[in-house]
């Protein structure tokens, strides 16, 4: 599997990811779910990669293609 997200994107997705996570323990527990949509963000971040990159053809990683 190819990377195609960079340090900072990687970074930002992180962050974003545990932002909306730690939601799940401040909001309505009809509206609670939701909050596991930041799983998405998280796993990219983590991951390196993103699905929708690669159908875009974006690449956000510095380092070499391999």
């Amino acid at each position: 599997m190819q990377v195609n997200v960079g340090g900072l994107d990687s970074g930002l997705r992180i962050g974003a990811g545990l932002v909306i996570l730690s939601l799940y323990f401040v909001l309505a527990e009809d509206v609670r779910l939701w909050a596991l949509a930041g799983l998405v963000p998280l796993l990219t971040g983590l991951s390196g990669r993103c699905p929708l990159y690669s159908v875009l053809g974006v690449n956000t990683c510095k380092a070499p293609r391999q």
